[in-house]
């Protein structure tokens, strides 16, 4: 017999039903020689400091630092739990093979070794490997099962990370806690929310100490296009004001024209962190819900594996692209042109072997289904549409840059012109909205002629508060400003936290009282201000230095760096840290305030507040034509080619009954709806009835 042991009980349903364990039994189903059982997560966790040493309960400063000489680990003290590793233990004894079905990653690994190891088990031990949940992808990871030691040093890095976190963690926090504390109030540090913490306040300091300076530009129309002075700024109004008064009567003076044709590369397809940036920006997720969601696509086998950190796909994906699209059935007029085109794009922006580690970039598994939530429905379409985008061809673009002259001084106009948007069409918001972006008139050397120059005061701008997505980004880059897509890449070995871990140090810090949120903006509260004002040692709040450790946990991955070298270096690092407290004077740290932020971050948790849905319709394509998609106007619903070839409408109110958007999605998808009631006769008598499309494709209702 055959034992597979997944992560979540969802997931081992998924993998026995293409195995044929059909048979379901308490804890686990079999059939077909296997049985398929299942963890919740972590089952298993490091023991707790006064399990290893009974001095080690009470919390006393001179107990510390608490280093064990070796690390234990335990089932964690809960019912439900105990009885699943029961069943899986028992498992494990009949087992002639067992199959590590955990997520294909470092916690994964980890979850799964930890219950192995807990369990004693003696069979031998395989690794399913995956990226995905559809059938084809379980039938293929089973045909090619690799074997558990492959992954030894993902473990190792894994189990590097717990411990390091355990002895920063349980250490850190207690010294700070005993020190400042006042007694009586837990100081909660860690090796990512403290970094990350002191991020935002760091932020938020530079915002309060900035002082605004007034400063004044001088720019002129000539022709419909504005130029700006290349000298910059004045500082000192009168001498802008006598700069306007010179070159107010004097002609301005075309020098040069430059006209240069780029190309735009389609966005890259989105990891983790990429897509939490931008669902917080689009319809102001936070990072959790959007890892929730994601997750959730990845379970109904939509989407491949979330928890990724890279953009790129593998060679051996490219064959299987075509089938992929075809399975994006409401995107048909954007996959048609690339299928019935010439040959599939292949670019090495998108395909490239050595950018890949456990997973590929977030995609579309071509499997499609119509249940979906409307957070759901909003996600998937980001990843949908990126993923179309990246076969598009570049977008053609000119950038035009003309130089002129008004006596003595220079001026300079640029504009941008999209020739062939390409990608952008799969996109059509952010096409329009670029599509005229500072279009210039058509200028010619040497012409001259009068102008209209403007003087501009303007101040200069603070920084701006961190919001979760702008926090995502400086976490995956250890604080470090980076726009350039290819610099971020480089930049992400270094990042603080992992992909999968960064939206809970988020909610940890919001829970805790040490941020909280102001609409999109990320506060530090009074506590979480002066907390970080006290720790003094660099490796607790410097996110560079943080950044380096990551690094280094990546290379045990790898292969590269020795265990025993970084637990040594922990173990330093956690006695000097005990040691600075130690000899640090007491104070204590305010907590009122985090209290506070704890009940309004609570209430604002109770009820959050949804993001708009968006006014098109995403997954529904016409019933009539088969071509459009259906669109929602201002007095119906209607195909996307209705001004075209298509007469495809639904009202919104039909016998005075308005319709909701679920209504119209089941009666776009089945041919008619449930059983409705709310009509109204001409009389203003109300019926029930069945909202039915007819054989034209005209909505009617079938009284009861």
């Amino acid at each position: 017999m055959r034992v597979c042991i997944a992560e979540k009980p969802s997931v081992a349903k998924e993998i026995a039903e293409v195995l044929g364990a059909k048979v379901r039994r308490n804890g686990y189903f079999e059939g077909n020689d296997y049985c398929v059982t299942w963890t919740f997560g972590h089952l298993c966790s490091l023991q707790e400091p006064h399990e290893y040493t009974e001095k080690w309960r009470q919390w006393n400063l001179s107990m510390l630092p608490m280093i064990p000489s070796s690390f234990r680990i335990k089932l964690i003290d809960d019912d439900g739990i105990k009885r699943q590793f029961a069943i899986i233990e028992e498992l494990f004894n009949r087992a002639e093979m067992v199959i590590n079905c955990g997520d294909a990653g470092q916690e994964g690994e980890l979850i799964q070794r930890w219950v192995l190891t807990k369990a004693k088990c003696k069979a031998p031990v395989m690794r399913l490997w995956i990226s995905s949940l559809t059938e084809e992808a379980i039938r293929d990871g089973f045909a090619k099962l690799m074997s558990s030691k492959d992954f030894d040093t993902l473990y190792a890095a894994g189990s590097a990370r717990a411990i390091g976190d355990w002895l920063l963690g349980m250490n850190a926090t207690r010294a700070y806690t005993l020190r400042y504390g006042n007694g009586k109030n837990v100081l909660s540090i860690g090796r990512v929310q403290t970094p990350t913490l002191a991020l935002i306040v760091d932020r938020q300091k530079a915002i309060e100490q900035f002082k605004p300076e007034t400063y004044w530009e001088v720019r002129t129309d000539y022709r419909g296009g504005w130029f700006s002075y290349t000298k910059g700024r004045f500082t000192v109004k009168e001498e802008a004001e006598a700069f306007m008064q010179e070159i107010l009567p004097l002609e301005l003076e075309i020098k040069s024209v430059e006209r240069k044709k780029a190309m735009e590369h389609p966005p890259k397809l989105f990891d983790l962190t990429l897509l939490q940036v931008e669902c917080n920006r689009k319809f102001a997720f936070s990072a959790d819900t959007t890892l929730k969601v994601i997750q959730s696509l990845y379970e109904k086998k939509l989407t491949t594996y979330p928890r990724v950190d890279t953009n790129f796909l593998p060679n051996d994906i490219y064959p299987k692209v075509p089938g992929i699209l075809k399975g994006l059935k409401p995107y048909v007029t954007l996959i048609d042109p690339i299928i019935n085109g010439s040959k599939i794009r292949k670019s090495s922006k998108v395909f490239n072997d050595k950018k890949i580690t456990d997973h590929h970039a977030i995609i579309p598994t071509g499997v499609f289904s119509y249940d979906m939530t409307p957070d759901e429905k909003r996600v998937y379409d980001l990843v949908a549409r990126r993923f179309i985008a990246v076969f598009y061809p570049d977008c053609e673009i000119a950038n035009t840059t003309v130089m002129a002259q008004v006596g003595v001084n220079e001026f300079k106009a640029t504009g941008k012109q999209i020739i062939d948007p390409a990608w952008r069409v799969v996109f059509p918001a952010a096409s329009n909205k670029q599509s005229d972006e500072n279009v210039l008139p058509v200028y010619e050397v040497g012409e001259k002629g009068p102008h209209t120059p403007e003087l501009q005061e303007k101040e200069t701008q603070p920084p701006k508060y961190y919001t979760e997505a702008d926090l995502l980004r400086a976490m995956e880059t250890a604080g470090k400003q980076v726009e350039d897509e290819e610099l971020r890449d480089l930049m992400k070995e270094n990042g603080i936290g992992r992909p999968s871990t960064r939206a809970g140090i988020i909610e940890t810090l919001l829970k805790r009282g040490y941020i909280r949120k102001d609409k999109k903006r990320l506060v530090a509260t009074a506590t979480g201000v002066e907390l970080i004002d006290t720790i003094q040692n660099d490796l607790l709040k410097s996110a560079e230095l943080t950044g380096q450790w990551e690094k280094k946990l990546r290379m045990i991955e790898e292969g590269t760096y020795n265990v025993s070298d970084f637990m040594e270096e922990l173990k330093v690092m956690v006695n000097e840290l005990v040691h600075v407290v130690k000899c640090s004077p007491r104070k204590a740290i305010t907590v009122e305030v985090a209290e506070e932020a704890k009940k309004e971050t609570a209430a604002k948790e109770k009820a959050p507040k949804k993001a708009k849905a968006p006014a098109e319709p995403v997954v529904l394509k016409c019933p009539k034509c088969g071509n459009g998609e259906i669109i929602k106007g201002r007095a119906a619903w209607g195909c996307s080619l209705y001004r075209k070839s298509c007469d495809f409408i639904i009202p919104m109110e039909f016998f005075g009954k308005k319709l909701t958007q679920k209504q119209v999605e089941v009666l776009v998808l089945k041919g008619k709806t449930g059983s409705l009631n709310g009509f109204k006769n001409e009389d203003g008598s109300t019926f029930g009835g069945i909202l039915r499309l007819d054989d034209s494709f005209r909505v009617v209702v079938d009284k009861k």
